[in-house]
Order: structure tokens, then C-alpha cells, then sequence
């Protein structure tokens, strides 16, 4: 466990064997709202709302508004070397008791041996933030990360998994002090999906239409402000396949096939496999009869979520779902071309959904 020092009225804070702790978005974010601020922030990672999140907090609030305009620098790393980065963070605040840096596309930095020198000894006057997007070091970058670790704050942004959007999602509006029931939840996040900063945007938007005396997100609310038909959208589409209702399936795909816009199969065919191949792995679970033991096996928030794989395992046998698999991997391979000329999209999908259903 790193051991945090305050530093100076200002509550600067340095870290002593910090590479021992992982930080986490909330974790980071906890500190900052104390006030407390690490020497050295580098941000990485696939998912850029997280990155964006902490350097604007920081921007908006390591320093007082007054201070902004001579201690508050913004560097990209493109333009800049890295020893030019190490010289600014070196300089002292005017008139303040700490300047920030931030360096935003960071992974553009050609030669780090300045950088990794100087996070070796950081200026303790100093707040610097690097926004490294798109990716992450090179984990064989070992030495480089761990004078990273020891200097302050190395955070890794991951892509949310498509399972955890539904929790996001609720836990964003909670905030916001806005509810939303399950269905209206996974309408929103099969039709937008893990990009966080649009989903955010996409919420917001919601968020503002809602009146003050009914502050809830209903299924006609996602079709009126995001544009996702309540009754022809993916969540009733697997809610068709898992309950065997061919004749509600295939109005959806009539609906989807005479409006492309609405969806296509390069959106459905994820949001399928990951369903059936979840619903191979219950066939496994050692309480399988037991919707609390099947939510635990597929590792789900709730045994609510589990509802659609003891539904699925009834009218599924383990053997039909293998094949069905199987069948997911070839339409998607034909979708992409191989070993189909000039079969539509449309078509492939209307042959899955049958092969699925009979």
C-alpha cells in the first residue's frame, strides 16, 4: 500500500512505493475531490472517457481560476519532445503554489529517456498529466512503468465490456438522480454500445427532456429522444429468440430489413453470440435449476439478468446451442465476404433467425 504525504498548504501529495497499488477511476477520483494531488498523472487506455474525466477535473480544479493563465500549460505530443515536457515541469509556479501540465496526446512522444528521468524525481510543485489514448506502454516498457508508478498515478482506461453497460448506464443516471427500468436500459445500450463519451452525451440529452415531476426513462422516452423503436430494436429481438417466438422474431427482421437505418446484422450478430455462448456456459453452472446459481456462474450483476439464460436452457437444448454457434460464426464470416458473392445482409439474417428458431 503506497503511503500519500501531504505536501505544502496546498495538500501537493507525492508517493512512496506506489507501483504495489492499481488505481481505479473512482479511487483517483476520491483523492482529487479531497483536494489531494500526485506530482505525476498518466492516463492510458483504449477508453477515452475516463481519460478525458480526470484531466478536466484536474484542469478545473488544481488551480484557482486566476492562477490558470501562468501555471496552467497545455502541451500535445506531437509538438513537443519529451525533454522539452521535463524542462516546463522542472519551472517553478508564479504567484501560486503549483503549476499544471497537460499533455495531451501523449502516445505520439517519440524518445521517453527525459521523461522517465525526471519521474525519478518530479518537481513536487508540480501537477503533470499525460493523456496516452488509443492504447497503452508497452508492457516490456517494465522499468519505464514502474518510474511512472513510483512518481505518482499510472491509470490504464479499459473498454466496458457490453455486459457492463446496463450497470453503467444506471449508476450514471442514479447520479443524476433519474431512473430507468431494465428494458429501457439495455435498449439504450445495444443501440449505442461501449462508447462511453456518446452514450454519456446520448444520456444527457435524455436527462433534459425529462419533466421535473416525472423524473424516469421509460421505453417510449428511449424511442422518442434516442430514436430506437421500443417495440423492433435487438432487446426484442433476443427476447423473441429466447422465448422461441417466431412470429414476433421475424417482424423484427422485416422491420430491420426494410429499414437498414434502424440496424443491421454487423449489430445483431454480436449481441447474439454473446447470449448463446453465455448460454452454453449455464448449461454448466453446479445450481443450474437455480436462477441465483446461474446469475453467480455467468458472473451477472443480478439474478435478474440471469432470467433469459434459465428461459434459454429450457427451450434450448445444450447440443442445439453448439450448433447455433456454430451457425453465428458462419453467417458472420459470410457477412464479411467469404465464401458469399453477393448474398445481402438482410438475407443472411433472415437464414440465421431461421436456423436459430427451427
Amino acid at each position: 500500500m503506497p503511503l500519500w504525504g501531504s505536501d505544502f498548504r496546498s495538500k501537493t501529495i507525492y508517493v512512496m512505493a506506489a507501483e504495489q497499488k492499481v488505481y481505479t477511476y473512482e479511487s483517483i477520483m476520491s483523492e482529487l475531490k479531497k483536494g489531494l494531488f500526485a506530482p505525476v498523472y498518466y492516463l492510458m487506455g483504449d477508453e477515452s472517457y475516463y481519460i478525458d474525466k480526470i484531466c478536466d477535473y484536474i484542469a478545473e480544479h488544481a488551480l484557482q481560476p486566476e492562477e490558470r493563465d501562468f501555471n496552467q500549460t497545455v502541451l500535445f505530443g506531437s509538438d513537443v519532445t519529451a525533454a522539452q515536457i521535463a524542462d516546463a515541469a522542472r519551472r517553478y509556479p508564479m504567484m501560486a503554489e503549483r503549476q499544471v501540465i497537460i499533455v495531451k496526446e501523449a502516445q505520439n512522444l517519440k524518445q521517453t529517456d527525459q521523461l522517465e528521468k525526471y519521474f525519478k524525481t518530479p518537481a513536487k510543485t508540480t501537477v503533470l498529466v499525460l493523456c496516452h489514448k488509443n492504447g497503452s506502454i508497452d508492457g516490456r516498457k517494465r522499468e519505464y512503468l514502474k518510474t511512472i508508478k513510483t512518481a505518482g498515478v499510472l491509470f490504464e482506461s479499459k473498454k466496458l465490456r457490453d455486459r457492463d453497460l446496463p450497470h453503467f448506464i444506471e449508476s450514471y443516471l442514479k447520479q443524476k438522480q433519474v431512473s430507468i427500468d431494465p428494458k429501457s436500459t439495455q435498449l439504450i445500450a445495444d443501440s449505442i454500445g461501449a462508447d462511453l463519451s456518446r452514450l454519456t452525451s446520448e444520456l444527457d440529452k435524455v436527462v433534459i427532456s425529462l419533466p421535473d415531476s416525472d423524473r424516469r426513462i421509460t421505453p417510449q422516452v428511449v424511442e422518442d429522444q434516442i430514436g430506437v423503436s421500443k417495440d423492433f430494436n435487438a432487446f426484442e429481438l433476443r427476447d423473441a429468440i429466447v422465448n422461441r417466438n417466431v412470429f414476433k422474431a421475424n417482424q423484427i427482421i422485416k422491420y430491420f430489413d426494410e429499414n437498414p437505418k434502424a440496424g443491421s446484422i454487423y449489430s445483431f450478430l454480436p449481441m447474439l453470440f454473446n447470449y448463446f455462448q453465455n448460454l452454453m456456459i449455464a448449461f454448466y453452472a453446479p445450481q443450474k435449476q437455480s436462477q441465483e446459481g446461474v446469475a453467480d456462474w455467468l458472473e451477472l450483476r443480478s439474478p435478474w439478468a440471469a432470467k433469459d439464460y434459465m428461459t434459454g436452457m429450457r427451450n434450448y437444448s445444450g447440443m442445439k446451442v453448439m450448433q447455433i454457434i456454430s451457425k453465428i460464426r458462419e453467417i458472420d464470416a459470410k457477412s464479411k465476404g467469404l465464401d458469399n458473392p453477393n448474398t445481402p445482409p438482410g438475407e443472411l439474417m433472415k437464414e440465421l433467425i431461421f436456423y436459430i428458431l427451427h
